[in-house]
């Protein structure tokens, strides 16, 4: 079985002629077996996309090929199977949606911090170290010491930090995500707040995890991604986790033993929640998944990876 690539990347820089990028990066991906999503915006890219070696390169050469994106640096892991089922390469207001008008990471920006020196910043008596991720995403492995503002999502972010803020006006602030992207946009919204020193993982929870020993390692538990590997672990290796097709939350061997989980239906985390009528629904949409797969075809279901909230390098 072929193993795939899977590139996770984004860069923030002023971007025109959208509708031109779009369709040049969809002719390249097509022609090269090019899977995942790729977010275009006036802000920048964002995506993650998978394929074969060579097909990943050549997408990866015509990215680069964009204004601004000649220095752009990806992230790279493998999955066993396919990761996802399409390449989508859409248009959007932003590349992650904060919903705040002026905050331009193209503008305004917090310091970058090396993985290599990231253990030193966060153990740091006097920084706070933020995780910008959502809730679910943390409930599965964060940074020892981070606080977790458990947003639902990230456009939750800025009314979490103003309140948050208070009463820390002098605050060292270091925040992390996946990929670095929601970091990125977060600390161009905590300086324009008047935080000054204010950092974030270069290349995010990913690149730490590929090249920080674990025996150095401040990370605990896995990193949940946004395709269906679900989770990683250090060296980029795919974790434990797998995903309830009813909710789309990470489900780990506890979850799987609870009477509430349901293949392809439930889990702990959503069964209470659900109508006899969503079961139903849903159980059905599971028994047509595992009549395609008997087939040898791919059945478009519900899954992250193909449509995810919060696409690209997280």
């Amino acid at each position: 079985m072929p193993r795939f690539t899977v590139a996770a990347l984004y860069k923030f820089t002023p971007l025109d002629g959208l509708d031109a990028l779009q369709a040049r990066l969809k002719q390249v991906g097509e022609a090269n077996a090019i899977t995942g999503t790729i977010l275009l915006a006036s802000e920048g890219i964002n995506g993650t996309i998978a394929g074969p070696a060579d097909g990943i390169a050549a997408m990866l050469d015509a990215i680069r090929a964009l204004p601004g994106c000649g220095d752009l640096e990806h992230k790279e892991s493998w999955a066993e199977q396919q990761p996802f089922l399409r390449l989508k390469v859409r248009l959007k207001r932003e590349i992650v949606t904060m919903g705040i008008p002026g905050v331009d990471p193209n503008a305004l920006v917090g310091s970058y911090v090396d993985p290599a020196d990231w253990n030193d910043l966060i153990a740091s008596p006097d920084v706070v170290t933020i995780d910008t991720r959502n809730d679910y995403e943390v409930r599965i492995g964060q940074f020892e010491g981070a606080v977790n503002p458990e947003t639902v999502s990230f456009r939750e972010f800025p009314d979490w930090f103003r309140q948050f803020r208070q009463g820390r006006p002098n605050a060292r602030v270091a925040m992390y995500c996946t990929g670095g992207i929601r970091c990125e946009k977060a600390t161009s919204f905590v300086k324009a707040e008047g935080i000054d020193e204010v950092f974030h993982l270069k290349g995010g929870i990913l690149k730490y995890l590929e090249t920080v020993p674990p025996e150095e390692s401040l990370w605990r538990g896995e990193c949940f991604v946004f395709d269906r590997r679900v989770a990683v672990v250090h060296g980029l290796e795919q974790g434990t986790h797998t995903l309830c097709h009813g909710c789309r939350e990470p489900l780990g061997p506890e979850d799987l033993r609870s009477d509430k989980f349901v293949p392809g239906v439930s889990c702990p985390h959503c069964h209470d929640r659900m109508s006899d009528a969503d079961r139903e629904r849903f159980a059905e949409r599971h028994r047509q998944s595992q009549l395609a797969a008997k087939r040898g075809e791919k059945h478009l279901g519900r899954v992250y990876g193909d449509d995810a909230p919060e696409s690209g390098a997280g």
